[in-house]
């Protein structure tokens, strides 16, 4: 296949899939929100689809989508001294008409707990700036009292003549900078992503005129781009210019994918090079289409591929961070700190007792861990042992492993709130 092939794969790959049931969900808030405010049954009016699913950035399988509701100019003087009264009133609106879904109150807003996704509801009141263009205020029942601006038009308003300025690229890049955030448990903010995919298509015309046949090139220079950004505790966001947090640290990772994406266009018109692109974008990225599988004589087949996948248990939507770390002992005294072992060139030995352990997880309490293990090699195979499964943490923040036989391990940690993926970590294990 076509680079150009490739990367429209990975992008039909990336279309969410769920529009019709999450304009359901929008409209039914909508509509319970307009007949406790203003006694009206419209599903569409005096709200509005913000955050990435607003932007038209969001991917398949988005879990957090955002939405505003403008409250009644009448309604001003009832809540402007009571900021917590206008997210209570919200959240009983909803509950009332829906009263077997998780509906709460969180600082901002108040959400809506569905199955596959998490709703946030955000009740404003419209002001307009001197460009008649309206932006929002917005209660923060943490914050000293006054009401807070957001100006999601502004950003909206941007991305969309930004994006036709670039022909159709900055959207298509910030969708593929999500696929990459979530396979390499990126913290990053949809938010954040679009900002500086912005930035850099700002700043480089090299790709005004390129589509799909460029994509290999355009994310290996987006990557160098985010490797050599300075650390910085926020951005401004397009078009609006407001603050923009990071959360955590990006630019190793973004480094990581750099030397990726060189080492898969290296690989250009080989049967490696679709492998070496998904290492980079995840399983969205188009496999390679040799023999098809059923076509492979079942005797040849003597392991059980039992790895299983996160995102076909949970929706993934990274935007925390979470640290592992490893200890290796033997007969019950610890000998060393992987890292420090890999660092140095010693080679790992089987036998050796492996204990991970969080090491840090800046995820807002509640949240729940699972794990994988996975082993790979001829080895594994030989012995059956390739496993790949994941389980639940058994509540100690912690796993222990014994080396056992010589090929490449993974370790990999999820951190789940809400039922969806919002951190995750790897770390690999070679045992020689």
């Amino acid at each position: 296949m076509s680079i150009s092939q490739l990367f429209t794969g990975l992008l039909n790959n990336l279309r969410v899939d769920n529009s019709e049931n999450i304009s359901l969900k929008y409209n039914q808030i909508t509509k319970s929100l307009n007949k406790r405010f203003r006694d009206t049954e419209s599903e569409t009016q005096n709200s509005l689809r913000v955050g990435s699913y607003g932007r038209y950035t969001g991917i398949k399988g988005i879990s957090d989508l955002d939405m505003l509701y403008v409250m009644p100019q009448g309604k001003w003087n009832d809540y402007k001294d009571n900021q917590y009264k206008v997210l209570s009133d919200t959240k009983d609106a909803i509950k009332a008409r829906y009263p077997e879904t998780d509906v709460r109150v969180d600082r901002l807003v108040v959400t809506v707990s569905y199955t596959n996704f998490l709703l946030e509801v955000q009740p404003v009141f419209e002001r307009k700036d001197d460009a008649d263009i309206p932006y929002y205020l917005f209660p923060d029942t943490k914050g000293d009292g006054r009401w807070r601006q957001t100006k999601p038009r502004h950003e909206m308003n941007a991305m969309k003549e930004f994006d036709q300025q670039k022909n159709r690229n900055l959207r298509r890049l910030c969708k593929m900078m999500r696929a990459w955030k979530d396979k390499h448990g990126v913290g990053m903010g949809g938010l954040l992503v679009d900002t500086l995919a912005h930035n850099f298509l700002q700043q480089n015309t090299a790709y005004d005129n390129q589509s799909y046949g460029s994509y290999h090139l355009l994310t290996r220079d987006f990557f160098e781009f985010l490797a050599d950004q300075p650390d910085k505790n926020h951005y401004k966001a397009l078009g609006s210019g407001q603050n923009v947090e990071v959360k955590t640290k990006f630019q190793k990772k973004a480094s990581e994918a750099y030397d990726l994406c060189k080492a898969a266009i290296a690989a250009s018109e080989t049967k490696s090079e679709n492998e070496k692109w998904r290492k980079v974008f995840g399983r969205k990225f188009p496999a390679y289409e040799g023999i098809p599988e059923g076509r492979v004589s079942k005797a040849v087949k003597t392991w059980r591929d039992t790895e299983q996948f996160i995102e076909r248990l949970h929706p993934v939507n990274i935007q925390y961070n979470i640290e592992l770390d490893c200890d290796v002992s033997q007969n019950g005294y610890r000998e060393s700190n992987l890292w420090v072992m890999l660092n140095r060139g010693l080679r790992l030995q089987p036998r050796k007792t492996l204990w991970f352990t969080v090491k840090s997880c800046n995820v807002p309490q509640p949240y729940s861990l699972k794990w994988k293990v996975l082993n790979r090699g001829a080895e594994a195979e030989q012995r059956d042992e390739v496993r790949g499964q994941i389980f639940d943490d058994e509540g100690r923040n912690r796993r222990k492993e014994v080396t056992k036989f010589a090929g490449e391990h993974l370790v990999e940690v999820y951190a789940i709130k809400d039922n969806i993926v919002v951190a995750k970590a790897r770390i690999d294990v070679p045992i020689r």
